[in-house]
């Protein structure tokens, strides 16, 4: 066997933490963000704007004699433009834990941090909002649709929930988009287990594959499924988030698109000052603290927001 050696504070660069330990932070974050895991990636410049095409229609092809004249495509194909916004969050850790067991943390940030990075996104592209409530960094977001549905309002006699998710489906559908995929709260999921038909027989068997700690993990009336808690807005252990009654929104996918400008820096001070929420100001080197930057930019962009539907809970206002 292979001896391997701890990962101790001296060992890190005092400015960036090394590719080693950011990498799988940076993927993870991809793979935990619901909207990323519809959407499709394009690339994002970060010294100028991203503009990125998104399709209004397939060109229509059809048939032509020899050398008749050829078929104007009647497709059409819009462009956003894409800005890099920074995701960034500060970590005080004390000194003795980082010096003690600098492998569990970085372990413990490899974790947190794409929850977080994810999380913050998600509820950018979905709600339009920052994490404290402000408006978000990017000018369209998907909650925007006039189009919804209330769950609940399908009785169980006629389809129950499977109705109320079909009916919006064909919201989507009727307006001449295609619908590949939802993204859901977890909430919904617990509501999808427990429907059932007017004999007691589950309507829907599973919605989540098990052991999936991605957001992309299961599928729904025959579409791609990604959980993620910034749908309804409320986030578990976050203080300041509500609810807003947002279940899931479904829709044409290929109206969306997401960038990623650099991998996620981890950058570390043991003498810099931080100001806490309660406009407190903190010496790490006074207190023995270590502080951890991380950062992180992302893109947006949204073609259509009418090729979405929203599923509100009863009472919803999102």
């Amino acid at each position: 066997m292979v001896a391997t050696n701890p990962i101790k504070l001296s060992d890190v660069d005092a400015t960036f933490l090394p590719p080693t330990l950011t990498g799988p932070i940076f993927e993870k974050s991809v793979e935990q963000s619901a909207v990323m895991s519809l959407a499709r990636r394009v690339p994002l410049s970060m010294s100028a704007n991203t503009a990125v095409p998104v399709p209004l229609d397939v060109p229509t092809a059809d048939w032509v004699e020899q050398a008749g004249r050829k078929p104007l495509g009647t497709g059409g194909v819009d462009i956003k433009t894409m800005t890099g916004k920074k995701i960034a969050v500060l970590i005080p850790v004390a000194m003795e834990v980082v010096q003690s067991n600098a492998a569990g943390l970085w372990t413990q940030l490899r974790s947190d941090l794409p929850t977080a990075f994810s999380r913050a996104f998600d509820r950018a592209a979905i709600h339009g909002k920052t994490m404290k409530g402000a408006t978000g960094p990017f000018p369209d977001y998907l909650a925007e649709t006039t189009k919804s549905v209330t769950i609940g309002t399908a009785s169980q006699a006629t389809g129950g929930i499977y109705k109320d998710i079909v009916n919006g489906m064909r919201e989507v559908v009727t307006d001449d988009w295609d619908y590949t995929g939802t993204v859901a709260d977890h909430r919904l999921q617990l509501d999808l287990l427990g429907a059932t038909d007017t004999t007691g027989r589950p309507i829907f068997v599973e919605t989540r594959d098990p052991g999936m700690d991605m957001a992309l993990a299961g599928s729904l009336v025959g579409n791609p499924l990604a959980y993620s808690r910034a749908v309804s807005g409320k986030l578990r252990r976050q203080s300041g988030t509500v609810d807003t009654g947002l279940r899931a929104i479904g829709g044409d996918w290929s109206q969306t698109a997401y960038g990623v400008g650099m991998d996620i820096t981890v950058r570390i001070s043991r003498e810099a000052t931080y100001i806490d929420e309660d406009g407190g100001v903190h010496s790490a080197f006074q207190e023995n603290l270590v502080l951890l930057l991380a950062e992180a930019y992302y893109g947006f962009v949204l073609g259509d927001v009418e090729a979405f539907v929203k599923y509100l809970a009863a009472g919803g206002s999102s």
